[in-house]
């Protein structure tokens, strides 16, 4: 796995994923993935994508893998199942290896299950949902560290997915520390907002002083 600048990786998880996303739109970058929240209002993940990608199950059946053993410390698992609801890719076992580990957290495009563990050790699961049935001879792993999919949103192997209550953002490598900057940006604009008006400016005043309506408009 590519490495990415710590300071970069560090100011983005500190950023909300709010102000990631302003920031992206602002860019031109699609990256916010629909639908995916987390097990908890209160969990939080920062860190490079270690991707997997799964399909049906053949007339042979398949193995879900043992890619955890290979997935780094401070990496974020990231598992396609197509979105699917039917069964899931992801339980306590896995949840008790990678939080040994020191796994950054784990995102979905599908369900896990066994939930109460991730909960009550505090490892963050983002996904579309949760389901008790197994994928074992439902879905095997096709694939693992290539480019998936989250919805409609890309993810490459290394991209950086950032997690909080409002959900997840994937940032592309390459432009990271573009977005951070700008993210931070944006966050101090509205933090000098909310100042002003805590201060007895008027919303319409401060928004024309600090220009806010622009803070989110794509940069050409």
């Amino acid at each position: 796995m590519d490495k990415l600048d710590e300071g970069v990786l560090t100011e983005l998880g500190e950023l909300s994923c709010s102000a990631i996303s302003d920031a992206m739109d602002k860019l031109g970058i699609e990256g916010q993935a629909i639908g995916l929240k987390p097990l908890k209002p209160g969990f939080r993940l920062v860190g490079q994508a270690f991707t997997c990608k799964y399909g049906p199950c053949g007339v042979v059946k398949g193995t879900v893998g043992d890619y955890i053993d290979d997935v780094p410390a401070g990496a974020v698992v990231v598992l396609d199942n197509a979105g699917r609801e039917d069964c899931t890719v992801w339980g306590d076992i896995l949840t008790a290896v990678a939080h040994r580990k020191g796994v950054a957290g784990t995102v979905i495009n599908g369900v896990c299950r066994d939930t109460s563990l991730a909960r009550s050790i505090g490892y963050p699961v983002f996904s579309k949902g949760y389901f008790m049935r197994t994928g074992k001879e439902r879905v095997q792993m096709d694939a693992v560290q290539v480019p998936i999919s989250l919805g409609e949103v890309r993810v490459n192997p290394a991209d950086i997915l950032v997690g909080d209550g409002d959900g997840i953002v994937v940032v592309p490598q390459d432009r990271a520390a573009e977005v951070a900057a700008s993210a931070r940006e944006i966050e101090e604009t509205e933090n000098q907002l909310r100042a002003a008006v805590e201060g007895g400016l008027s919303l319409r005043e401060a928004r024309k002083k600090f220009n806010y309506h622009a803070l989110q408009t794509k940069v050409d």
